[in-house]
């Protein structure tokens, strides 16, 4: 598992260190490390350095001490190293240690740093830290544009400056990386868009910091965690022990949401599925998917002749009318786990009485569908989507998966999970009804709201990389994920790798 950690508790998990060690050897040791990532972004494994131009772009914070340390190790290996001075104070040791390896400081004339960009084969960020907050004010920003025109990789030191440690906000001008090197651990806004698209590749580099560091906040499953979270049938199995998921979703205007919603429980495994709706979902669901048991539901009716099921999935398609109303009570009104995602939340939104319950819940909003529920304006939401999912969990009583560009999900009291596998091709019609399904399914086979949530986007996302696609292909696509998740199979996905 990857675990984040916000800048003040970066900080002082540094002070904490540094107070057993001689002065600069956590610098020395960041920037070894920082040097080594650029010689490998540089010439691959065998970090080829000789004859290469390197230019540095130095705030007046460690972070600049860092680049410029780092810049006098490549230098000392045959690199043309120039370094653009942007603060109103500077590093002296780390400055000094760059010239005596032959590295040259430049004025901050922008016309000729966009020229020695241009002509670079690496630039290094090192012009705000963790500290930084707010938009980049000048020369920063636009040192932060110029980066955009290099056609050269860009190697961000700890944080790509314009991007906020803490939750990934950006206001203005931010350095786009190709490589950030993240000392010590990761930073909660590496993870969490938008900047998490700002980061590109992450490199973590070891400074000793972990036994000082607290429980993290933030955490992000690998394909090894999922592998060990995920049910898996044995001897004993039959339809009932792998689950059984209850779905209650479609209406006679939007019956493919329930087509979908059943496809990604019975492709995400689940042991049996029983839907139950109206008449023309019901006839859709019966002509795609004959392995499940479907129930018709009488306007106004409940869900109480259904059977047997161990999870609910509630919503996607159902509509907002008093019918709707009606069966969404029924099912909440019991003591099963219930997922309610799309025109379930819109109910939800209207009457919070529904959401007094004991049993586990799980809200799958998008950022509009939260706006909702939390009465925040979206945009403020999409800005600030960890402080939103984790008020969400907190005010709501359940678990929610807020869905979208970075998918998280919050339980109060645990780290904030961020879904690593998203992918643009997963923005399209219907592919939250699948994801739906399979979360239930999940439900059903007896993980937790959280567990089953953190899966489930997981495997989503992975089902999703390969598109263009329907969210039909999402569906058909699931059985492969799985698999290539309990086969420790490698899968690129960005920005993180899936390990088996």
């Amino acid at each position: 598992m990857r675990t984040a950690y916000t800048s003040d508790q970066i900080r002082a998990a540094e002070a904490a260190l540094m107070a057993t060690l001689p002065e600069g050897t956590l610098m020395e040791r960041a920037a070894a490390g920082l040097a080594a990532v650029c010689a490998r972004t540089l010439g691959g494994t065998a970090g080829r350095v000789y004859g290469t131009r390197v230019v540095l772009l130095v705030g007046g914070g460690d972070n600049g001490g860092d680049a410029l340390y780092a810049g006098a190790r490549l230098a000392a290996r045959g690199a043309r190293v120039d370094a653009v001075l942007a603060g109103s104070r500077v590093h002296s040791a780390g400055l000094a240690a760059l010239r005596r390896a032959g590295g040259r400081v430049l004025d901050g004339r922008f016309e000729r740093v966009r020229a020695l960009a241009g002509a670079a084969d690496l630039v290094v960020d090192g012009l705000v830290g963790i500290g930084g907050t707010g938009a980049l004010r000048e020369p920063y920003a636009t040192l932060a544009r110029i980066t955009a025109g290099a056609a050269c990789p860009v190697v961000a030191v700890d944080v790509p400056s314009g991007v906020d440690a803490d939750d990934g906000r950006v206001e203005g001008e931010a350095v786009r990386a190709d490589v950030t090197v993240a000392f010590g651990a990761l930073k909660a806004g590496l993870l969490v868009d938008p900047g998490a698209g700002y980061a590109g590749r992450l490199e973590p580099v070891g400074i000793g910091l972990e036994p000082y560091l607290p429980d993290a906040g933030v955490a992000a499953l690998t394909a090894g965690d999922v592998a060990l979270l995920l049910p898996r049938p044995d001897a004993r199995s039959d339809k009932y022990r792998r689950g059984v998921v209850g779905i209650v979703a479609g209406s006679r205007r939007y019956t493919g949401a329930a087509v979908l919603c059943v496809g990604g429980a019975v492709r995400g495994g689940a042991g049996m599925v029983r839907y139950a709706g109206a008449a023309e979902p019901v006839a859709g669901v019966r002509a795609r998917w004959p392995e499940a048991v479907v129930t018709e539901l009488a306007p106004g009716e409940g869900v109480g002749g259904v059977g047997r099921v161990q999870a609910w999935v509630l919503g996607p398609g159902l509509g907002t009318d008093a019918d709707a109303f009606a069966v969404a009570r029924s099912v909440l009104a019991g003591d099963l786990p219930v997922l309610v995602d799309a025109d379930g939340l819109t109910l939800l939104a209207e009457d919070r009485s529904l959401l007094r319950r004991d049993a586990p819940t799980l809200l799958t909003p998008h950022a509009g569908e939260l706006s909702r529920l939390l009465g925040v304006d979206r945009a403020r939401i999409e800005e600030r989507r960890l402080e939103h999912v984790r008020r969400a969990a907190a005010e709501l009583g359940a678990t929610v998966l807020l869905k979208g560009s970075t998918t998280l999900v919050a339980q109060e009291g645990r780290p904030v999970r961020v879904n690593p596998t998203g992918s643009p091709w997963l923005a399209t019609g219907g592919t939250g009804d699948v994801l739906a399904g399979l979360a239930g399914a999940l439900l059903a086979a007896g993980l937790d709201c959280y567990d089953a949530a953190s899966c489930a986007a997981y495997l989503h996302g992975v089902a999703g990389q390969d598109g263009p696609l329907a969210a039909g292909d999402v569906a058909e696509a699931l059985p492969g994920a799985v698999r290539r998740v309990l086969n420790g199979l490698r899968h690129e996905d960005g920005a993180a790798r899936l390990e088996g």
